[in-house]
């Protein structure tokens, strides 16, 4: 089954490509440490999920790239040519000569309705070259204009218009010292209206993204183009093929479905992290060894200390015993001691991985008391090493992790309403006082829902 991605905006654009790269240059690596057959089989199933062919054998990417200005897009679709390993359909991109200024209003109120027809076709038409649609994965920022205020609009109308599809959006969660000093507003809005209308939000947060960048890749100066490959690379290590189950040869045809399904129990609990490990320059790369009992130990900690990497992990935080009351379980005005999770997916790549444990992932202390471990964690593996990596793990959980970063936004954005300052640029675009009002109670709804598992 087919995903068609929906890339928006100037950030959503520039993951897109290095996303897409990632996934070609992966499924076409020669060091995937598998037999042929099986390579041909990872290849064959990753070209079905996001590749279409044509004519001259290019793979075209199953991708549809909307902005309201042309020149990222214009830089998106000529890289992507230029590479020669595979390309994006030109039709399928929609542009115009005006941004959204980094206001959602417009993003949302103006472009939206505006240009509603006209994106919708292109997408319609990008779907219609599916055998077999799985969803949409839609890649965007929160806080600038178009990516959040258009895509919010725009993931509204996919749900209006396939509604039996699935729909995940990838957001980009703006850093905490800001680019945009209506960052908090934006962010607000977009949350509120994508938890209404989309099925998972797979979060992303620059100042962690950054910290690996810097800390783990060794970077010196971290660019954007940096942030973009590390994203590219965690999502990645989720999409690419696993097999459908233990013992199995066989890929699984439907990621989305499988995802939501093993990861969203609830319609209040749909906030997604990815944590990897290990993550590391290609210099280091070649001198390193790892046992996955070594990989699962630091995996395994990563989530219950809410960290993002594997480096400066608390290994203080244990999970509660049974019975007892837990330590350091959250209150909004304690730091964030232990994760509780809902649900988890681990996903092993590489060599010996039916030989990793994962017991203790089914410790039924890590998760919320209304869900049975057995139904809380699952786990998805193959032989087929990843970028690179003789062995890697990817973690993707739903848990506690988004409560401090969204109570930070949604107080900051309370305390500028609470002052009125910038609201006329939204309301002079029909966004109303009333629907700041219903973003901030609906997020602290999922901030309480999250606090109290």
């Amino acid at each position: 089954m087919s995903v068609v991605t929906v890339q928006l905006g100037q950030c959503g654009n520039q993951i897109g490509f290095e996303v897409f790269d990632a996934l070609f240059r992966d499924s076409h690596c020669s060091q995937g440490l598998c037999s042929r057959r099986e390579n041909e089989a990872y290849q064959a199933s990753c070209q079905e999920r996001f590749f279409r062919e044509e004519g001259n054998g290019v793979p075209i990417a199953r991708a549809v790239l909307v902005d309201m200005e042309p020149k990222v897009i214009n830089q998106t679709l000529s890289k992507a040519a230029q590479s020669r390993r595979w390309k994006y359909d030109q039709h399928a991109s929609f542009y115009q000569k005006q941004g959204s200024g980094n206001n959602w209003a417009y993003g949302y109120s103006v472009h939206g309705p505006r240009h509603e027809e006209s994106i919708m076709n292109v997408i319609r038409k990008e779907v219609e070259k599916c055998d077999s649609l799985s969803g949409f994965f839609i890649i965007m920022s929160m806080a600038g204009g178009t990516g959040s205020g258009l895509g919010a609009f725009i993931t509204q109308n996919l749900q209006d218009q396939y509604s039996n599809s699935l729909k995940m959006n990838q957001i980009i969660w703006p850093y905490g010292t800001g680019e945009v000093i209506v960052q908090n507003y934006n962010s607000s809005l977009t949350l509120s209206h994508l938890y209404r209308s989309s099925d998972a939000l797979l979060v992303h947060e620059n100042d962690a993204v950054h910290k690996i960048c810097a800390k783990l890749m060794n970077i010196k100066h971290v660019s954007f183009s940096d942030i973009n490959q590390v994203v590219a690379h965690q999502l990645g290590s989720v999409f690419q093929p696993t097999y459908s189950a233990e013992g199995s040869s066989h890929y699984r045809r439907n990621p989305l479905g499988d995802l939501m399904e093993n990861l969203v129990p609830h319609p209040e609990f749909k906030m997604l992290g990815v944590r990897n490990i290990p993550q590391m320059s290609e210099n280091s790369l070649a001198y390193s060894t790892f046992t996955w009992a070594g990989l699962l130990k630091h995996l395994r900690q990563m989530l219950i200390s809410n960290a993002k990497m594997e480096e400066g992990i608390d290994w203080q935080v244990r999970p509660p015993i049974s019975g007892l009351p837990p330590l350091g379980k959250m209150s909004l005005n304690k730091e964030l001691h232990f994760n509780t999770s809902i649900a988890n997916l681990v996903i092993l790549r590489g060599k010996d991985v039916q030989s990793a444990d994962i017991e203790g992932f089914k410790d039924p202390a890590l998760y919320t008391s209304w869900l049975h471990p057995a139904h809380a964690f699952s786990v998805w593996k193959t032989q087929r090493a990843f970028n690179r990596y003789e062995k890697s793990a990817a973690l993707v959980s739903n848990s506690q992790f988004p409560v401090k970063p969204l109570d930070v936004i949604v107080g900051k954005a309370w305390s500028m309403f609470a002052s009125k300052a910038y609201i006329h640029q939204y309301t002079k675009f029909g966004i109303e006082e009333e629907d700041f009002l219903d973003s901030f109670t609906l997020l602290e709804q999922v901030v309480a829902s999250y606090s109290n598992l």
